[in-house]
């Protein structure tokens, strides 16, 4: 019997993410997948994008997500394609981004069969494969079921500190017919607003009693786009702010009281300030304080009044026992907090500004001096320095992991919010290569650049077709140092030159690549000519791939990290 007012299931999956304005899926098809894409063509609504690999369809939807503030769709088959995707959607659930993956399913009648690339409960079992990477990972257990699992998804996505939602969609349950239903209103799900109010009078007096209070801002900053309370709270009270890696650009990198980011990778005389003994209240905001936002678990952080806000209660405390914990947004906790000082001390009152704010900033003109360069390649610095002077200050920058990420850090100035995009919760390689695509079409008016490595480009660096195939006008600089900087610095300065696992034979030609796979390709090699690349690039309005040949002399600034490498080695060997 087929109900009158009746959809295939496929279709009212799309009802849903139609309603919530979703016009783009990440993904690459298969078999079992074929009515989701056959319903998609119907429809016509949101359009599929063909990744070269379900991980690079993963990392578009995450930077989809990062850059719109809404929530970003993949899609994969059954079997292969649904654990391609599992290092993406790791990366969005380590970083806490809103990522909504579809993975089709042989059909129920053959689980336990040998299906070609089953992956149901007696096989493979992507459901609890992806359980410890999500806020919810389930099968749709029946077609009757299909709305209520994609509403439960929607609001899981939605609510609550964000993260990535997995369904799991069977063959056999796509194609049935069910009863149409109406989509949930988007508005219905509303974002907590929450805070405690008693916990907000006990951070403002600890705020007004500190000799120098330091603000130090995380990446729940961005998630809760709450720039603007957090600048407001700072330039009010005249309240230093330095920022996470993942958060650099949450507060304005040229404003006198920016200290720039807090990293092991970051300047000293920030680490110091912050981390220093003459800070005595460090208000914590959107960051648990591991390993790399914390400089390594600095033990200096343990002397100060700690006030640490975050949507997660479970997360305040986790590493550093906390003098007022403040639950809730973080936007809203700041604004509160603003109003809270404003009582207390009375309009128009201001802290001083502390004296001895470091003053080794980086300026928003990317003045840094350029190191020595080759005759045939460039310093790290002078590529942040030209790429800085080519960009406008709006243009979204996603920097992918390795030595560049260090170098990008230290000495490419951000000078605005929503600008600055890195994954460092997992720090996967490869993210920015692909990630930088969902990102451009998140906010198509907007320059949108991948900052990378050749070594991550090796990894994802086919996704540049996928630009060039949907005329995505993104451009890629790619440093181009023979292999894996980082990781051959590290092996140098651990084991002094014992050995060197991480050099490529043979460099790749990524300007040949490029060109390959049909986006415009060009060569930089001497200072000088990559601000005049980009501004090529710029001026093309197509695909672009800057090939940057990089000196690989000069270290990262990674001491610290080395240091605690080195240390954790050390008691390993006190252990054994």
């Amino acid at each position: 019997m087929i109900l009158a007012d009746s959809v295939p299931a496929s279709h009212l999956i799309l009802e849903h993410l139609e309603a919530e304005g979703v016009r783009h899926i990440f993904g690459i098809p298969g078999g079992p997948l074929m009515p989701l894409y056959e319903a998609l063509h119907d429809r016509g609504a949101i359009k599929p994008v063909l990744a070269k690999h379900e991980e690079g369809a993963a990392f578009m939807a995450d930077a989809y997500a990062r850059v719109s503030g809404r929530f970003g769709v993949c899609c994969a088959t059954t079997g292969p394609g649904a654990t391609n995707a599992l290092t993406g959607i790791a990366a969005a659930w380590a970083d806490h981004i809103p990522v909504l993956l579809l993975t089709a399913q042989v059909p129920t009648r053959h689980f336990g069969r040998g299906a070609f690339q089953e992956s149901g409960p007696q096989s493979v079992d992507v459901v609890s494969l992806y359980r410890p990477v999500t806020k919810w990972s389930a099968m749709i257990p029946h077609p009757e079921r299909t709305g209520t699992f994609v509403r439960t998804a929607l609001r899981m996505l939605q609510t609550g500190r964000p993260g990535p939602v997995h369904l799991n969609l069977p063959y056999d349950f796509l194609t049935q017919r069910v009863e149409a239903e109406s989509a949930e209103e988007p508005g219905c799900r509303r974002r907590e607003e929450t805070f405690d109010r008693s916990a907000v009078k006990a951070a403002a007096a600890a705020l007004i009693q500190a000799r120098r209070p330091v603000i130090l801002a995380g990446n729940g900053v961005n998630l809760g786009r709450a720039w603007k309370p957090l600048a407001e709270l700072a330039k009010r009270f005249n309240i230093p702010v330095a920022t996470t890696f993942k958060a650099k650009g949450a507060f304005p990198e040229g404003h006198p009281l920016s200290l720039g980011v807090f990293s092991q990778s970051g300047d000293p005389a920030v680490r110091e300030f912050v981390a220093g003994y003459g800070t005595d209240v460090l208000l914590v905001v959107g960051t648990g304080l591991g390993e790399a936002s914390s400089c390594g678990w600095d033990c200096r952080f343990l002397d100060k009044r700690l006030l640490q806000v975050d949507i997660d209660s479970e997360v305040i405390g986790r590493n550093f026992p906390v003098h007022v914990a403040l639950t809730g947004d973080a936007g809203t906790v700041l604004r509160e907090l603003c109003f809270q000082l404003e009582r207390e001390l009375g309009p128009g009152q201001r802290r001083p500004v502390p004296l001895d704010l470091p003053s080794a900033r980086v300026s928003l003109a990317g003045a840094a001096e350029p190191a020595a360069s080759g005759p045939v390649c460039l310093s790290p610095r002078t590529v942040m320095r030209e790429l800085r002077s080519a960009l406008p200050e709006d243009a979204v920058v996603f920097v992918d992991n390795g030595s560049i990420r260090t170098w990008a850090g230290r000495y490419f100035p951000v000078p605005r919010e929503g600008c600055f995009f890195v994954n460092m919760g997992l720090a996967s390689m490869g993210y920015a290569v692909a990630g930088c695509i969902g990102g451009k079409l998140a906010e198509p008016k907007r320059v949108v650049v991948a900052l990378v490595g050749d070594a991550a480009f090796a990894m994802n660096g086919m996704e540049v077709h996928t630009a060039v195939e949907y005329g995505i006008p993104v451009i890629w600089v790619v440093a181009n140092n023979g292999g894996h900087g980082m990781i051959y610095h590290g092996e140098r300065l651990q084991f002094h030159g014992k050995f060197c696992s991480s050099i490529f034979k043979e460099r790749l030609r990524i300007s040949s690549i490029a060109a390959a796979l049909g986006a415009a390709s060009i060569l930089v090699e001497r200072p000088g000519e990559l601000a005049k690349a980009v501004r090529r690039a710029l001026e093309a309005r197509k695909p672009c791939v800057i090939e940057v040949a990089m000196d690989l002399a000069e270290v990262p600034p990674m001491g610290a990290r080395v240091e605690a490498l080195q240390r954790e080695a050390a008691m390993a060997g006190r252990t054994s």
